[in-house]
Parts: structure tokens; sequence; C-alpha cells
């Protein structure tokens, strides 16, 4: 009888494995097969070592260790934050996710985004981000960036006077942070008293770290923090808001001085105001977009320049052939910017090396098909920039740092993705290069500097930064400079 049984079960199972097998083989045959990889530990997949990489300093190490794995494919499937993903590497992937918007794929973003960024009108992140790009184009249209200049320049100004000038040493992240949300404060809020801008600039380095964390909701997880920090912020913009409102009325303010003005007098497409929970909502995600990138990117540019002499010195004479030519205390403008060519072809090259956007995430609306495997709907896809950016086959030489690689026509498409691309390119890609620029312009021709640890890490949190805030050496120019 024992011997039956195991007999019946060894055929069962037998039968389990053909049809398995059967059902593989089907789907193989007409390209149904999922990438390849491997879905890591349950629940938390592999969201450890993708993000760990990052922290020592190697955050497209994850990427390029399962790409020559899985040669010759350029997709594989992982799981991170809980989701099942496909990470799609190469400009032929870029191509694909940006110009299948809204056909195949959508934007998406970790749940921990709706708990930092929860919205007043219970619509998902995902939805507020639509509404915000249809009003950021009145803000970041040419005429507009073209007015923001001299504030930026004086932003700049009092920024190198207050936090770099008759100081021996510094550290450079910090400032630059310092600089990017004073003027994110002056042009979305029209505040620019330092003193006001402070009081809730700190717990912005809390909310970016907690976007990109595991989504653990205890006391001292970065999560917790990011939710805590989001909520101070949110309390202090609604006081500025209402404020705001009541100089409105009393016509102490202007209808068309900044965003939030523009947010408080303009109806929504259902006709409704929006109320003050859903204007700091939305202001709060400006002023993360608005400043965190940007301070990235501005103190790569120091770490460069403090490596590349004969950068630094490329930069500091162009630079100082605008700055001769203005009379004194004479800002900059439009056509200023225009002159800096070699100067964002430096700044372009540090974006390529030190991506302030690492990556992001897409939703497949639909199954679909890609290089030959099956995408089911609901997978997320995950494009990254170091998977070109570092790719000798886009770059050759990708290491060696070469702002030449900017003139004329510049990278082949879709290899340059600093920014994303397609119709959710960042919008305010304008705007960044503009405040990116006038820094570059007040700290060359003011300093010259080097490094205080030549050997200093850079880890991911969820930008690039330097380890220890890029600490420098500062030496002022021996001449005076024009203002």
């Amino acid at each position: 009888m024992e011997l039956f049984f195991l007999c019946g079960v060894i055929v069962f199972v037998f039968l389990c494995l053909a049809s398995l097998l059967l059902i593989y083989n089907h789907n193989s045959s007409r390209g149904y097969s999922l990438p390849p990889g491997k879905m890591g530990w349950p629940v938390v997949g592999e969201s450890l070592e993708f993000l760990s990489t990052g922290w020592k300093g190697y955050p497209e190490k994850f990427i390029f260790d399962r790409l020559n794995k899985y040669k010759p494919s350029l997709v594989f499937k992982t799981s991170i934050f809980g989701e099942k993903v496909a990470i799609m590497c190469g400009a032929t992937s870029n191509k694909f996710l940006y110009s299948n918007e809204n056909k195949l794929v959508q934007a998406w973003w970790p749940k921990s985004v709706d708990k930092i960024f929860p919205s007043s009108t219970q619509t998902s992140s995902k939805e507020e981000a639509k509404k915000m790009r249809k009003l950021l184009p009145n803000f970041l249209k040419p005429e507009a960036l073209q007015r923001y200049i001299p504030i930026m320049d004086t932003i700049a100004i009092r920024h190198m006077e207050s936090g770099w000038e008759g100081q021996d040493k510094v550290e450079v992240f910090p400032l630059a942070k310092r600089y990017t949300f004073w003027l994110a404060c002056r042009l979305f809020l029209s505040i620019e008293d330092p003193v006001h801008v402070a009081k809730f600039a700190d717990p912005f380095n809390d909310i970016a770290a907690g976007i990109i964390a595991m989504p653990i909701d205890l006391p001292g997880t970065p999560f917790n923090k990011g939710i805590k920090a989001s909520n101070i912020v949110r309390k202090e913009l609604r006081a500025i808001i209402k404020q705001r409102r009541l100089d409105l009325a009393d016509g102490k303010a202007s209808p068309t001085q900044d965003i939030l003005s523009h947010m408080l007098l303009t109806p929504t497409e259902d006709g409704r105001f929006m109320n003050e929970a859903d204007i700091a909502d939305k202001i709060l995600g400006l002023l993360i977009g608005g400043h965190d990138t940007a301070s990235a990117a501005c103190t790569f540019v120091v770490k460069f320049l403090a490596e590349l002499p004969h950068v630094y010195e490329g930069v500091y004479k162009e630079q100082m052939e605008i700055a001769k030519a203005k009379a004194p205390g004479e800002l900059l403008n439009w056509e200023d910017i225009q002159k800096m060519k070699y100067s964002w072809n430096v700044a372009c090259e540090v974006m390529r090396l030190a991506p302030p956007l690492q990556g992001g995430f897409r939703e497949a609306i639909t199954d679909f098909m890609y290089s030959g495997f099956q995408i089911p709907k609901g997978w997320k896809l995950y494009w990254s920039a170091n998977s070109t950016h570092r790719n000798p086959e886009c770059f050759p030489e990708p290491e060696k740092f070469e702002p030449s690689r900017f003139e004329g026509n510049g990278p082949a498409p879709y290899t340059y993705v600093p920014f994303g691309g397609g119709p959710r390119m960042c919008p305010g890609k304008e705007y960044a290069r503009l405040e990116i620029l006038v820094f570059m312009h007040n700290v060359v021709k003011r300093f010259k500097w080097e490094k205080v640890l030549p050997e200093e890490k850079v880890i991911v949190n969820p930008m690039p930064i330097p380890e220890h805030g890029l600490p420098v050496r500062l030496s002022p120019h021996p001449q005076p400079v024009v203002a």
C-alpha cells in the first residue's frame, strides 16, 4: 500500500514538472519568457543590495554586475521596494521608455513617496505631479527665466559674502544646498531673508533621504524621519500661505510675483480654488525638486575643478571675460549666460560622471514585449543614467573628464540623460542650467581651492554626495574682482 502511494506521488510530481516544462517551452518559443535575473529575499527582494551599493559609493555596481552576468541582455528582473522590477539599460531602452510614456508605461514612485508627500485632495503623488507639470510652464518659459537671472546673481553674491568670503576652509555641499534652497524660496515664495529661509531648510535633508529609504515607519528610521520632516515643513508652509492670502487681499503682494500667488488666485480645471493644505503639498514638492539636484551638481563642479586645474583655468578665463565686461554693480543677464559655453560643457560632463538623478521608475500599464522578453502589466521599470553615462560604447573612455564631448551636436540621442527624457524630462532643466552657471560664475571669479580630503568617498543617498560634504581650502584671487 505504501509503495503504491509512493509511486502515485512520484507520478504526480513528474506530471507537474512536465506540465511546467511544457508551459515554459511554449511561452519561450512564443517569446513570452520573463527577463533573466533573480528576485532576492522574500518581501525585501534585492532592495538592500540596490541601496547599499550607493551607500558604499558605487551606485552603478548593482546594475553593471547583473549586466555582465546576463549578457548579452540589456534588461533583467529583480525585486526592489517590494515590487517586481525590470531594469532596462542602454540608449535603446531609454528611447523605448521615453517614447512610450502613457502608451505602454506611466510614471511611478515607491509607496514611500505618498507617505512623505500625502496629498490633501487624496489623489496620488502621480496625479499631483501631472497637475504640477501643467502649472510650471508659465514660470519656466524663456521670458520668465530671463527675469530670474539678475535675482539669481543677487542671491549668489549675498551667499558668497555670507558663507564663503573671509573663510579659509568651507564645506561645499551644505553651502551649495543653502544657495539653491535660498533661490527656490525667493523665486517660488518671494522669501529672501536668510534667517527665514534657514528656519525650515534643515528638515529637507531628512525628506530627501526618506523618499528613497525602505518604507519602515519606526522611530529613528530614515523613512520615519522623512515623514516627520515633511510635516514640519508643511506646517511652516501653511503659515506662509495664510500670510500671503492676507497680503494679496490687502494689496501688499502681487498676483503675478511667484508660483504661490498664482496657486492662490488661479482656479483648477474643475473651477475650484486650492486650499492651503493642497498648496503646501505642491510647494513642498517644488522646493525639493527645485534645489536638491542642482545643489549636488554645484558641489561636483567644485570637486572636479579642484581635481582638474586645466579645466578650472578654462572656466576662469571664460567667466572673467564676462565679469570684466560688466559695469561696477551690474548683474548678470541672459546675454552673459549665452557666453558661458565652455562652463556649461564642463557642468554637463560633471553631470555625466555624477548624475544628480541616478535613474527613474515607470510602471507597465499593459503587457508588452521588449527585447524578446515579456514585461507583465503592473511590473515596474527602472532606467539608469549610469548604464549609458559610463558605457564606453556611448562615451569612449567613460572615466575620463572631457568637456569637448558636448561640443557641436553633443552626445548621441538617449545616451546623456541627467534630466530624464521624453514627455517626463525634468521641466526645470533650464532653471537648473541657470542656477548652476550663476553659481560657477560667482565662485570661480572669487576663489581657487583645493580639496582638504583628496580621497574623500562619494556616496549616493539618494543623490551622489561627498561623504564629508567636500571640505575645501580657499585661496582668494590676489587682484580685486569687478562685482
